[in-house]
């Protein structure tokens, strides 16, 4: 019998199944006893699940767990009351690609096209840095997720992230004609290839946790260094290497988020934009994707709001 998929489940719904743990914590209530905090995934979404007995171990993040249990609500989510759980056993067949949250292409697609827009750009300064950057993380690219939580958290979701900005990008230029196009486009392909040194992820795309570097300095510092190191032993000097750095260090926009300097020239802050669009879109269609038209999402801490799902076919034209 085919299990249900997270994406249908409701309140009071039986759930037997194989998913994904995503996250997994041993806590403490408040009347002092312990229980397991855990996100469960399939390809299709995540849930809370909640595991009330404190003698169970909590399960290792990346792992795939059997569960048995019914669905709640707790402060308007979905919840999982996990009543039994085991690890996978060598018997068990399941199929990974049901459990594991993928970007929509293949990989390999979507790398071939950000490797042709590398090869296309005139300025070879810049040609040079990015294709060393590429080839330097090619391998793990095609697997790593684009945060552990909140956008692109998924397999393949780095891949994902970059091509949506790198298509945004292309589609931005021909309206803005100031603005130099391979500085952009440089800019979109490295700006987040150093969370492959930030996060601890898995083949499946699931992040386990922050690396020592991660924690310590980020993303945005160490792919500031990497563009050093990179244009020194290729002997790739002056200010392309220096804008490249800049549109690093302030593509978040803020030392709120993590950039000590806001983006000063035009590329850099068109980059910073083009991160915010394509990081809520992703965002808002994950959250979106589990409810039906006319309903409310829960809230999104990220965003700050509940979000609607509209009833798009009333907008469709009469026949």
């Amino acid at each position: 019998m085919q299990q249900k998929s997270i994406l249908t489940l409701t309140k009071d719904i039986r759930f037997e199944g194989y998913v994904l743990v995503r996250m997994s914590e041993q806590r403490t209530g408040s009347n002092g006893s312990k229980y397991l905090d855990l996100t469960l995934a399939d390809c299709t979404g995540e849930m809370n699940g909640k595991v009330w007995d404190g003698n169970v171990d909590p399960p290792p993040v990346g792992s795939v767990v059997k569960v048995r249990g019914m669905t709640q609500e707790y402060n308007g989510r979905l919840q999982l009351r996990v009543e039994k759980m085991r690890p996978l056993t060598d018997t068990d067949k399941v199929d990974m690609n049901l459990l594991t949250p993928s970007a929509p292409e293949a990989p390999e697609a979507m790398l071939s096209e950000i490797t042709e827009t590398v090869q296309a750009l005139k300025s070879p300064p810049l040609r040079t840095i990015v294709q060393a950057m590429i080839e330097r993380y090619a391998d793990k690219l095609l697997y790593f997720p684009a945060a552990q939580r909140i956008h692109h958290a998924e397999r393949s979701g780095l891949l994902h992230h970059t091509l949506g900005m790198l298509r945004l990008a292309k589609a931005v230029l021909p309206l803005y004609p100031q603005l130099n196009g391979d500085l952009l486009l440089s800019g979109v392909i490295i700006h987040d290839l150093c969370k492959i040194e930030e996060l601890d992820s898995d083949s499946l795309g699931v992040v386990k946790d922050y690396t020592t570097e991660g924690l310590l300095l980020g993303h945005i510092s160490i792919g500031v260094a990497r563009v050093g190191e990179i244009a020194k032993e290729l002997n790739v000097t002056g200010e392309p290497v220096l804008l490249l750095q800049h549109m690093l260090l302030s593509h978040h926009g803020e030392d709120l988020y993590g950039s000590p300097r806001k983006p000063m020239f035009p590329e850099a802050e068109v980059l910073h934009w083009l991160d915010i669009l394509d990081a809520r879109m992703n965002e808002i269609d994950t959250a979106l994707a589990k409810v039906p038209p006319g309903v409310f999402s829960e809230k999104i801490w990220s965003l700050e709001r509940r979000l609607y799902q509209p009833h798009y076919d009333s907008l469709e034209p009469e026949e």
